[in-house]
């Protein structure tokens, strides 16, 4: 009589529910390890992506106002231009992996 007020397939659902949760928990067991390093990559790709157009730009700046002149700082203009290019890059990357990751869990469910 304590089943009167459940839905009728409600206890065919719950196998299944408890299955999928019990299949996300091992698959997190599985990743959690690789979770840390994950994330260090992540930083350090994030960093070089921003980093390296940064330097780059200055470097570059720092030859064109030695060799051509202007009425502007060519170092500061090409770091902007480098922390501009590298958060694109950054943002672009992350992007790419938040849908991998995404797409990763909807295929394991």
């Amino acid at each position: 009589m304590a089943d009167a007020g459940r839905e009728p397939g409600m206890a065919g659902r719950f196998p299944e529910q408890v299955g999928a949760s019990e299949r996300r928990k091992l698959r997190s067991r599985r990743r959690r390890d690789r979770t840390l390093w994950i994330g260090v990559s992540t930083f350090g790709m994030i960093g070089w992506s921003v980093a390296v157009p940064t330097l780059l730009g200055a470097v570059l700046g720092l030859w064109l106002d030695r060799v051509w002149p202007a009425g502007f700082s060519w170092t500061v203009a090409l770091i902007l231009g480098g922390v501009v290019l590298g958060g694109l890059t950054a943002w672009h990357w992350v992007s790419r992996e938040s849908r991998l990751i995404e797409e990763e869990e909807k295929e394991g469910e």
